[in-house]
């Protein structure tokens, strides 16, 4: 099991960009349910690094698969994972004292989430979310706001759909809109 010990400014108080934790989340998933993730990335950041990077295929509670022309996973890779349910417990150490959970199009991936957790009887995490849409919206006044256009406006590598690639690229982001003091 992965153990992170807390910041100290991480379970109270404002938000100290200088010293607080946060992950990046990154679904992809099979079909149109929310409840269908086949791929979970996490990027853990501490005070302005990337500590731990986490990639994990999950059994989905289909076999069948809309999205695989997007993101190349198939039923045959995943069918022999964990489930969502078997999963989570075993990465929700990654959250422990973060502040705050990064996602491109953070209200997808909330709802993913929300799904998945509720389809396996878990809790979701309570941590507030940040979209890297708004923020590189707010921060660079970029349009359109897709992950490709970003990451190209900040020099940043990408192979999109890819559930690492694509978590670690909205670090970048938060991390690029730190040091821009845009946060």
């Amino acid at each position: 099991m992965i153990r992170f010990p807390p910041p100290r400014s991480a379970t109270r108080g404002k938000l100290n960009l200088e010293t607080d934790c946060f992950v990046a989340l990154d679904f992809e998933t099979a079909d149109y349910g929310q409840d269908s993730a086949c791929s979970i990335a996490l990027i853990r950041v501490e005070n302005h690094v990337i500590v731990h990077r986490e990639h994990r295929l999950i059994r989905t509670p289909r076999q069948s698969f809309t999205f695989s022309y997007l993101h190349g996973i198939t039923w045959n890779q995943v069918a022999n994972e964990k489930s969502f349910g078997e999963l989570w417990p075993l990465i929700t150490p990654l959250l422990e004292g973060t502040r705050f959970i990064a996602a491109h199009n953070a209200s997808f991936d909330a709802n993913v989430m929300r799904a998945c957790c509720a389809a396996a009887v878990l809790p979701p995490p309570p941590h507030p979310y940040l979209c890297t849409v708004k923020l590189a919206r707010k921060a660079w006044g970029i349009r359109p706001t897709k992950l490709p256009n970003v990451c190209q406006h900040l020099g940043l590598t990408l192979k999109h759909h890819d559930a690492l690639s694509d978590a670690e690229a909205c670090a970048n982001i938060v991390l690029s809109a730190i040091r821009d003091g845009a946060l």
